[in-house]
């Protein structure tokens, strides 16, 4: 399972420790095959989550590669050293590596290739280099093989992406916070003065009622910390020890308090402010709060900035006179995420967006009725096209069907031998036969 070398591997930039680290028998020259199945560990929320942990898991197999992660400080694996011992692991690690990079390639090659095909339906050209910078953790000029460059780049990639990661985070919470304002100022357009002077009554009662809770504990402090103590722990806060405190919320045992188990102990400050039950509370206003929360106390703790707090750093940080001297915590409602100004700018960016949005519902509908046009056009001449060929049809008929009408002579017009009629005189001149 995970321990804390596989957080330096992958730069100590996400915490998926689940068990203590497994002791490495050296004698054995590689892991048999049916122990090549990684275990579950938390997902990155990178979009190359799978393949960065079964590399690291895979890797974390091989006897070898396990002691030289152990044994190699975090600048080395930053600047690629640890990558260089890629060629030194087992044959049955580096075969199933090759494979997970094969069908990592076909992920994203089907990734693209959907991209395209809807954006070929849409009209829109395809943007090649972003579809291309997802294969930026791999090589993909090589697609067959997982190579040390390969695992270099999955390791500088995880850096940037892990580390803009928060920050990512708070830009979506902060158009999610100004899309709701924007949202609840357009609907009080649409209400008479009377039901807009209750709904404006109503905001603010909310408003009230949701700042209307005990004081929040700095995170991080005695005084917060000392309140997981009693309330979680059911010991007397008089006793409080930090070596503790910490390996009692080490959930995993590793040694290190990772990014989820620091945000777990800031859940009675935020249950102090949030409710689900409550109309006034916004959960997801208290998810950013504990990101927040979780940030400043990385910021004040983890002095090698390796994303992990370790025990001696843990220790260190209660020995500090900050840790004990009392002092509270400035939540969302007092600490807004944007200004007034970042509204007007969103809501005309917005606006910019639907106006651009009408012009092209416009321009899409000219074409549909042009389209409708044309289509009548052709309905119209391919009726008449049809009369024209039903008519010729019917005079056909009616040539067949009409009889030859033929003039039939009177008898004494015709004289044997000669088909030639008598004048009237040469007729009297005629005997008569009895």
């Amino acid at each position: 399972m995970w321990g804390p070398s596989h957080c330096c591997l992958i730069l100590c930039l996400w915490a998926c420790l689940d068990a203590l680290p497994v002791a490495v028998d050296k004698t054995k020259v590689s892991p048999p095959v049916e122990e090549l199945e990684p275990p579950k560990s938390e997902d990155t929320g990178l979009h190359y989550d799978r393949y960065l942990r079964e590399v690291i898991d895979f890797l974390e197999k091989d006897p070898h590669f396990k002691e030289k992660l152990h044994n190699t400080d975090m600048e080395d694996i930053k600047q690629g050293k640890l990558a260089k011992e890629l060629d030194f692991v087992s044959h049955h690690v580096r075969t199933k590596l090759d494979e997970l990079k094969r069908q990592e390639v076909n992920r994203l090659r089907t990734l693209i290739k959907v991209k395209q095909d809807m954006n070929g339906e849409k009209g829109t050209a395809v943007d090649h280099q972003a579809l291309l910078k997802q294969f930026e953790h791999l090589n993909h000029m090589n697609p067959h093989t997982f190579e040390v460059e390969d695992l270099d780049r999955l390791i500088q990639s995880a850096t940037n992406d892990l580390e803009n990661f928060d920050k990512e985070r708070h830009e979506e919470f902060k158009k999610y916070e100004m899309m709701k304002e924007h949202d609840r100022r357009e609907h009080l357009k649409t209400l008479d003065e009377e039901a807009r002077k209750k709904e404006e009554e109503h905001y603010e009662e909310m408003k009230k009622k949701h700042a209307d809770h005990p004081k929040i504990n700095h995170p991080g402090s005695q005084d917060q910390l000392k309140e997981v103590w009693q309330e979680s722990d059911g010991l007397d806060p008089s006793e409080f020890d930090p070596k503790t405190f910490f390996n009692l919320h080490d959930t995993n045992g590793d040694g290190y308090f990772d990014e989820q188990e620091l945000e777990a102990l800031f859940t009675k400050e935020l249950e102090k402010i949030y409710d689900p039950a409550r109309e006034e509370d916004d959960m997801q206003e208290m998810e950013e709060d504990r990101l927040r929360m979780r940030e400043h106390v990385m910021n004040e703790i983890d002095t090698n900035r390796d994303r992990l707090v370790s025990l001696n750093e843990f220790i260190a940080a209660t020995d500090k006179k900050e840790f004990q001297e009392p002092g509270g915590w400035e939540t969302l409602e007092q600490n807004p995420v944007y200004t007034e100004e970042e509204l007007r700018e969103f809501e005309e960016h917005l606006a910019r967006e639907e106006h651009d949005l009408n012009l092209k519902t416009n321009d899409l509908l000219k074409q549909r009725e042009e389209l409708e046009r044309q289509q009548d056009q052709l309905n119209a001449n391919k009726m008449e096209l049809q009369q024209a060929v039903q008519h010729m049809e019917r005079l056909k008929i009616q040539k067949t069907e009409t009889p030859v009408q033929a003039k039939v002579p009177s008898a004494v017009e015709i004289l044997p031998g000669d088909a030639r009629p008598m004048s009237q005189g040469h007729q009297q001149d005629l005997p008569a036969h009895f």
